[in-house]
């Protein structure tokens, strides 16, 4: 069953006070896109998420966030040394006349110094690491599960887009032997005028061979086999149990090619008007393939 790349997966781990909260957004991408983003003392397990996410992921655009939040004991430490000194450079500081000078102490702890990321020692950092890769395996989970509810929608609308075609499809196969038909009375009826009162006539032969020339040149039953067969192997390859995105991308564009030759070759306007919505419901396949991994 084929699986969508728009979906939402969230997690959230608490362990000794700190809550990490994840968020997995995905949207279509042509290739694997990943944006991850962790708080800074985090930022050395940014290798393994995105191994993690790589091999459970094949395509789409993936947002990855991790938002931490925690109780007095996690917060960081301030050295008020370093900012009392801050805060006395500051304060020798002569702005011009008239202005009041205001020293915002939040924005002057975040000076360098002032208040630092703990060091985590390897075995802190193999812990996180840990945690984090059950964390973000449960958002994936999540994340997956929605993809797939979108794909089995996706799955309904793509059968019923090919559907909808061979019904149109079958007005074609079913018209194009009278086109001939028609050509061939149009062509005797158009030759008896010109020749009327003009004391000859032309050969059978002859009109027999300008009527087989156009047979040959509006012959589409190939088209219309092709056709046929790129639709069930449209359809069977939405039944893969694999990323199948690609695959049904160059198909659609196979079935446009297919319908293009149909509507250039028949010369009838019964076709033509089949052709059209044809290529419509074409398009409808080629924009919600866009989505499919």
């Amino acid at each position: 069953m084929i699986v969508s790349m728009t979906g939402y997966g969230a997690a959230e781990q608490t362990e000794n006070g700190v809550c990490h909260a994840l968020e997995l957004r995905s949207v279509n991408n042509r290739y694997l896109k990943l944006s991850i983003k962790l708080p800074d003392q985090l930022q050395f397990a940014e290798i393994e998420i995105d191994k993690l996410l790589r091999h459970r992921l094949a395509r789409g655009t993936i947002t990855y966030s991790v938002r931490v939040r925690g109780d007095a004991s996690t917060l960081h430490p301030v050295d008020t040394a370093v900012l009392q000194k801050y805060v006395d450079q500051l304060s020798q500081v002569r702005p011009p006349s008239g202005v009041q000078p205001v020293i915002d102490l939040a924005t002057a702890a975040m000076l360098p110094g002032v208040s630092e990321t703990p060091v985590m020692d390897e075995d802190a950092k193999r812990r996180c690491v840990e945690m984090l890769t059950k964390l973000t395996n449960r958002g994936l989970d999540a994340l997956m599960a929605m993809r797939r509810e979108e794909g089995r929608t996706l799955h309904k609308e793509l059968l019923e887009c090919c559907e909808a075609i061979r019904k149109q499809l079958a007005l074609i196969a079913a018209r194009a032997p009278g086109v001939i038909d028609d050509y061939r009375e149009r062509l005797h009826s158009r030759v008896a005028t010109l020749m009327q009162g003009g004391g000859f006539q032309l050969e059978a032969d002859g009109l027999l061979r300008e009527v087989a020339l156009f047979a040959e040149r509006c012959d589409i039953s190939e088209e219309i086999s092709r056709l046929t067969s790129h639709l069930e192997q449209f359809a069977e390859v939405c039944d893969r149990e694999e990323q199948v995105g690609r695959t049904l991308d160059f198909l659609t564009q196979e079935l446009l090619r297919e319908a293009n030759t149909i509507g250039s070759k028949s010369n009838d306007a019964a076709i033509a008007r089949s052709v059209v919505e044809i290529k419509g419901l074409i398009d409808r396949l080629k924009e919600q393939v866009q989505n499919v991994e």
